[in-house]
């Protein structure tokens, strides 16, 4: 149960911190002029961000299994 619990604190985590770099950084650099708030947001919510939630999850689940 420890190990679920390091694996989803490291999966919400690892969203949040993706989908806002996410978005800075296709808000930053993104050439489309008319919506690109909207762009950076819809793809840091649903592409970035659940990248990262895998990723981080990935990652938890194995330094949980390594040092707990």
């Amino acid at each position: 149960m420890r190990n679920f619990g390091i694996t989803l604190l490291a999966g919400i985590i690892g969203y949040v911190i993706t989908a806002f770099l996410g978005y800075y950084l296709i808000g930053r650099f993104s050439s489309n002029g008319h919506d690109r708030s909207v762009e950076a947001s819809m793809t840091s919510i649903f592409v970035i961000g659940p990248i990262g939630f895998v990723i981080s999850c990935i990652a938890g689940y194995i330094w949980a299994k390594t040092y707990f």
